[in-house]
């Protein structure tokens, strides 16, 4: 296993347009918003988990009883979408390490740099997204 230099990029680094493609600064600012975001949400859960075991008592009153199990699982539900959220960080901290992120997977052209910044685990284009989309609204209303 050989290792990597560390890439040093000021706090205040945004990805250009004018620089070539996915360079060193580039990839390494992408994984460090993704690893950044990653812990965030992986904090959130450790959260509800505590909050949730914090909470678990018997309410008396039925409306109130139905309002917390309603509260919790809407909160079920964002933690569900934020797991998913956070094994698509990983696919796409993956895709950096294999030298394949910031490329669309069904063009192979680059992703834009400002939806990838707007939307770093983005696997594709802007227009093939939409492309996308549109066929599986077509597909969606048949």
């Amino acid at each position: 296993m050989t290792m990597k230099a560390e890439v040093f990029i000021a706090d205040d680094y945004h990805p250009a347009d004018d620089e070539p493609f996915m360079n060193e600064r580039q990839t390494e600012y992408f994984r460090r918003k993704l690893l950044v975001w990653k812990a965030e949400l992986l904090e959130d859960s450790r959260d509800t988990v505590a909050g949730m075991k914090d909470q678990t008592r018997n309410i008396p009153d039925i409306a109130d009883r139905a309002s917390e199990e309603t509260d919790r699982a809407l909160e079920l539900r964002t933690r569900d979408r934020q797991r998913k959220l956070v094994s698509k960080i990983d696919a796409a901290l993956r895709r950096i390490d294999d030298g394949e992120y910031g490329y669309c997977e069904i063009t192979g052209e680059p992703i834009s740099l400002k939806r990838l910044d707007a939307r770093p685990i983005a696997t594709m284009s802007l227009e093939a997204q939409e492309r996308h989309e549109r066929r599986e609204k077509v597909h969606r209303d048949d």
